[in-house]
C-alpha cells in the first residue's frame, strides 16, 4: 500500500478501532475503501501493516546520493552525466552508470538541453547592427531575390555531436546560469 504513509496506516488502524466504518475511513484518509479494507486484512493476517518486500533491482544510489546529484548538476548545470557518474560511488563503493545519474535528474525534471547561445555584445557592435537593420530594413523582395541563404545543418548518427549540454528545467532557458556566452 504505497499510497498511505506508516503514520496514515496507523491513524487508518486507530480510526477502525475507534468504531468507525471502512468507508467513513476512506473518505478521512482520502483513499479507496479497498485500501483500508487490505490493510485491515493485513493486520489481521501477519500481525503488520508496513510494506511487503517488492521484486526488482535494488537501488545503486541512497536518496542522499540523489539529492547531492541533483545539487551538484544545479551549481553546475554544464557537467556531463558520465563526468558526474566518474565522481560519484553507490552503495558498498560501488561505480554508478551514466543512466543511473540521469534517471535521477530526470526525477527532478531536470533534462540536458543545449543551451542557448548568447553574443557578447560591446556597444560598437549594437551600434553597428542597428544601421545594419536600419540599412536593409526598406528592401523589397526583388532586392532580397540577389541573396543567397544557406542551410548549416549537422548530421552525426554514430558517435556524440560535441556539443556541450546544459541540465535545466522548463522555462529556465534564458536564465543567466543555463546561458552559454560566445565571443569569437
Amino acid at each position: 500500500m504505497p499510497c498511505l504513509s506508516e503514520l496514515d496506516r496507523h491513524r487508518a488502524l486507530g480510526l477502525l478501532q475507534a468504531g468507525l466504518p471502512i468507508s467513513e475511513v476512506s473518505l478521512r484518509m482520502n483513499v479507496n475503501r479497498t485500501t483500508i479494507f487490505r490493510l485491515r486484512q493485513r493486520l489481521h493476517e501477519t500481525d503488520t501493516v508496513s510494506d511487503r518486500p517488492r521484486s526488482g533491482r535494488p537501488r545503486c544510489t541512497t536518496q542522499r546520493q540523489g539529492r547531492n546529484l541533483v545539487r551538484n548538476h544545479m551549481n553546475n548545470r554544464f557537467l556531463s552525466a558520465s563526468a558526474s557518474s566518474r565522481q560519484t560511488r553507490g552503495r558498498n563503493n560501488q561505480r554508478i552508470s551514466a543512466n543511473t545519474v540521469r534517471g535521477r535528474l530526470s526525477t527532478s525534471a531536470l533534462r540536458a538541453r543545449r543551451p542557448y547561445i548568447s553574443f557578447i555584445l560591446t556597444q560598437h557592435h549594437q551600434h553597428q547592427r542597428t544601421l545594419w537593420a536600419q540599412e536593409y530594413a526598406a528592401w523589397d523582395c526583388i532586392q532580397w531575390q540577389s541573396v543567397v541563404f544557406s542551410d548549416k545543418s549537422r548530421f552525426c548518427i554514430d558517435h556524440a555531436d560535441g556539443h556541450v549540454r546544459v541540465w535545466r528545467r522548463n522555462g529556465e532557458r534564458y536564465q543567466a546560469d543555463c546561458v552559454r556566452d560566445y565571443d569569437r
